[in-house]
């Protein structure tokens, strides 16, 4: 039945425009913002895990820089304690020189003196950004240890995420290998005697905290690189989530397009059809 009222093919043929009409708005949305789901209105479920994830992703990035700041502040107390060893065996050297009776005990002395000063020096140097891991008070304030961000954890979709640290513990230099005071000035063999023995004492305790802290270098290094690649693997979920394929956007574009012109076609035949009622009263 034709009706000059009521054209339902015009009626379904204008449904199937408005429809192709929408997808095609959607899919021109998609493609220039790059977005699949960008609000919530798109899939509040994808969208409300991406955004989770997306602030998790803001936390390990500052993560990585704070790592990166404490993995620089204990390779620089890590090059200054291998120094440190290096001039305790210019001492040592010294001393087993000084066992002799021939020898000029004055000169050797002033050498090792002149050795100490340098290692209390680099001790007091060997400092990155106000924090020094080879003195007593770590940062001016009485601190005994470094603490360094190393990972958010969270345990479940909407459970708390628990910052955990890595503390990197003064290996005190300034108390331990403290030569001014505690090595015996050499003036005989008998003193040179003591010395050696002296030395050697501040020799283990300085290879024992360079080796500790080239061990915590390595352990923030290692975990500065797991976090860059946490990061990434985040990154790439996120984007697998709500970012467009371009290949498949583009050729739904391209159907959408064909589907509006046919639309648009139908739409006009249907308009069309209640004109053929008028040949009827000729």
């Amino acid at each position: 039945m034709t009706s000059i009222l009521t054209n339902n093919g015009a009626m379904v043929a204008l449904q199937t425009l408005q429809s192709v009409n929408d997808n095609l708005t959607t899919a021109q949305n998609e493609i220039s913002t790059g977005k699949r789901v960008g609000s919530a209105s798109d899939n509040a479920a994808v969208w409300a895990i991406s955004k989770t994830m997306e602030s998790d992703i803001a936390g390990f990035e500052a993560i990585s820089e704070s790592l990166s700041v404490g993995e620089a502040t204990v390779s620089v107390a890590s090059a200054g304690a291998e120094q440190i060893v290096e001039k305790l065996t210019e001492i040592k050297e010294l001393i087993v020189s000084a066992q002799s009776e021939n020898v000029d005990h004055t000169k050797i002395q002033n050498d090792i003196d002149a050795k100490a000063e340098q290692v209390a020096a680099i001790i007091g140097a060997a400092q990155f950004n106000g924090a020094n891991l080879l003195a007593t008070d770590v940062d001016g304030n009485g601190a005994t240890s470094l603490g360094v961000l190393a990972s958010l954890d969270r345990v479940g979709a909407t459970g708390t995420p628990t910052a955990t640290e890595i503390t990197v513990t003064t290996v005190d230099f300034e108390a331990n290998v403290d030569l001014a005071a505690n090595l015996t000035s050499i003036a005989d063999v008998t003193t040179a005697a003591t010395a050696l023995g002296e030395i050697e004492g501040f020799l283990t305790v300085a290879i024992t905290g360079a080796a500790a802290l080239g061990s915590d270098t390595a352990r923030l290094k290692d975990q500065g690189d797991f976090v860059g690649k946490l990061t990434d693997s985040m990154k790439m979920g996120v984007s697998s989530m709500t970012d467009t394929n371009m290949e498949e956007a583009s050729a739904r574009l391209k159907a959408l397009q064909t589907q509006q012109q046919l639309a648009v076609q139908s739409l006009s035949i249907a308009n069309g059809a209640p004109q053929s009622i008028m040949t009827l009263f000729r």
